[in-house]
């Protein structure tokens, strides 16, 4: 075995893996008290809300993919909000707009994290809502030692807020300057928010599932969307330099609920592997392996030499170039073309020995493939505005990595798993509530405002998210669930993660630490929708001769630091003996493994 930055874990009680070290202890705590994996991972859920609120917040949205033990089937947590009621491509365009904004109160889809949680929580969990939130509240009414990168983050934003969101300058910039990384923070109002939720529960009745069932109506159709509603009328400026007020209303809020849904399953080398529908990029993953399969090349499954990372940025390209043609939160999505083997072998058939500068997708079962017409205008989108808030900000091009999403990944001794990537709503994304202490998010702006495409605007319409969290099968039994981070690149870097662990042999947190890689050759799925022909970044720990190798063959390699990429969370488990494992990312030196 070869040196780790920390070991696999191993246990037989239960294993939790995030990206925070509170959020996973938090999780073991309510294992401890007697919960399930599913208690835990709500309980991690809330608690990253509070400390990693430039990654996630309860103004985001959170699939995940779960196995119980009782019934190991995957299954599909949909927490994903939708363009509300008066998104329309009109309404954009009235205002002069041929993009969405990638921050302000425009780029809010209904928030859909909350309302997932609970729903898990009523469906499968054994805690009640009070002892599931009690962390949470802890934190945000207490305080915790705040992270440099979210410091960083206020920093990067913080003239915005003082010049045009004040009510986030008042809940980030206490005394009108960014706090400093270890120093206590603590949100008040969102503390307020869950003390509320929970005590107007427990007012409406006695039972474990009505008092969920109560929080959920008065998280959609009491005070909190109450204020949602009130602050969306106010106009803020938002990423296109003009203030706007928003969208997403009180009815809007009362007509989302999350829902169970069935997964995209792949059969791959002695595996089953989940994913979402292509609402979510997750697909994407399960189309990169069937191209490596049918390259009938070994060598292409290794991502750590020449050969192998050809072989798999190749793939890639393929892959998300059909994302963006053919993936969105719509009926007529081809998947099982374009999961199919014969058109595994056409994609395979367009790789050759240099690297692609195109944006190539297919034409499953014959038919034509669209792109929105702003991809194609390269003097349109080299004229778009940026700032700090736009986008999902994850991977710098000197390779520092500046927030995004988290994850979350549980196992408990009975054999109930998840994995669950939860994110928007981030403190840079949209003004703050001031009376609920969180912001909306900003996935509108993962639609085309352009008729006929797979991802156009259509009110009540999911945005075909980035987040994909992955669960794997063998014999019918959960073995595995993992998960990153990263926009983009979180199947990117899962599946170097699952080349390695499952074909490599590479445990848990060997398949982590191992050198990162991500292709950026393909459409970006945030404002300003980039694309970067040929771009390779890799860790400076690939090595000289590989990138040197890897630049003849036409790719454009960019150099990262050497602990700069991936933020891979995972768990495991051992169907025949019952023994638990799990791994965390050490790069940020803020995820972490919990078990015993």
């Amino acid at each position: 075995m070869s040196f780790t930055t920390r070991p696999t874990l191993k246990g037989t009680f239960g294993m939790v893996s995030s990206t925070h070290w509170l959020a996973s202890q938090s999780a073991m705590r309510s294992l401890e008290l007697g919960g399930n994996a599913f208690d835990a991972a709500a309980t991690a859920a809330f608690v990253l809300h509070v400390v990693e609120p430039h990654l996630n917040g309860p103004g985001g949205e959170v699939p995940a993919i779960i196995a119980t033990a009782a019934d190991p089937t995957p299954r599909v947590l949909a927490g994903q909000g939708p363009a509300p009621a008066g998104a329309t491509i009109e309404h954009f365009t009235s205002l002069g707009m041929d993009l969405i904004p990638g921050s302000g109160p425009l780029a809010a889809a209904v928030p859909g994290a909350v309302d997932a949680w609970l729903l898990l929580l009523r469906d499968h969990g054994t805690m009640t809502l009070a002892e599931v939130l009690q962390p949470a509240i802890d934190y945000a009414g207490a305080g915790h030692p705040i992270s440099e990168p979210t410091c960083s983050a206020i920093d990067s934003v913080s003239e915005l807020f003082r010049n045009d969101w004040p009510t986030s300058a008042e809940l980030w910039l206490r005394d009108g300057t960014t706090p400093v990384a270890g120093s206590m923070f603590a949100n008040p109002a969102y503390a307020r928010t869950l003390s509320r939720l929970v005590g107007l529960a427990e007012a409406a009745a006695e039972d474990r599932v009505a008092q969920i069932e109560a929080a959920r109506r008065v998280w959609s159709q009491g005070f909190v969307a109450e204020a949602v509603d009130a602050f969306s009328r106010k106009a803020f400026r938002d990423s296109s330099g003009e203030a706007h007020p928003g969208l997403v209303t009180g009815s809007d809020m009362a007509a989302f609920s999350a829902t169970w849904e069935e997964p995209v399953v792949l059969d791959w080398h002695g595996y089953s592997i989940a994913k979402t529908q292509a609402w979510g990029q997750g697909p994407a993953l399960l189309q990169t392996l069937t191209i490596l399969d049918a390259l009938d090349d070994p060598t292409a499954l290794d991502p750590s030499t020449t050969a192998g990372m050809h072989a798999i940025a190749e793939s890639l390209k393929l892959a998300f170039a059909d994302r963006e043609a053919w993936y969105g939160d719509q009926q007529q999505v081809p998947l099982d073309a374009l999961l199919s083997p014969a058109y595994a072998a056409q994609r395979a058939g367009l790789i050759g020995d240099l690297a692609s500068r195109e944006v190539r997708p297919g034409s499953p079962d014959g038919r034509r493939p669209r792109i929105a017409a702003y991809l194609l205008d390269q003097a349109a989108r080299q004229g778009v505005r940026r700032d700090a808030t736009t986008g999902e900000p994850t991977v710098a091009a000197n390779g520092v990595v500046r927030g995004d999403t988290c994850h979350v990944d549980v196992v408990d001794r009975w054999g109930n798993m998840i994995s669950a990537t939860p994110s928007g709503g981030w403190l840079q994304s949209s003004p703050t509530i001031p009376e609920l202490g969180f912001a909306l998010g900003s996935r509108l702006q993962m639609f085309w405002l352009q008729e006929g495409l797979a991802s156009t605007l259509v009110p009540g319409r999911r945005p075909r998210t980035t987040l994909t969290p992955t669960m794997v099968h063998k014999d019918g039994m959960p073995v595995l669930a993992c998960g990153s981070p990263g926009g983009d690149q979180q199947d990117q870097w899962q599946l170097l993660f699952l080349l390695r662990h499952l074909v490599g042999g590479q445990s848990l947190q060997e398949a982590i630490d191992a050198p990162m890689w991500h292709t950026t050759s393909f459409p970006g799925s945030f404002h300003p929708r980039d694309i970067e022909p040929a771009v390779l970044v890799v860790e400076d720990r690939v090595g000289d001769d590989v990138m040197d190798a890897l630049t003849l063959r036409g790719h454009d390699i960019r150099v990262s630091g050497s602990w700069s990429l991936g933020r891979m969370c995972a768990v495991a488990r051992d169907p025949a003996t019952g023994v638990l494992s799990a791994g965390a990312n050490p790069r940020g030196m803020q995820g972490y493994a919990a078990g015993r």
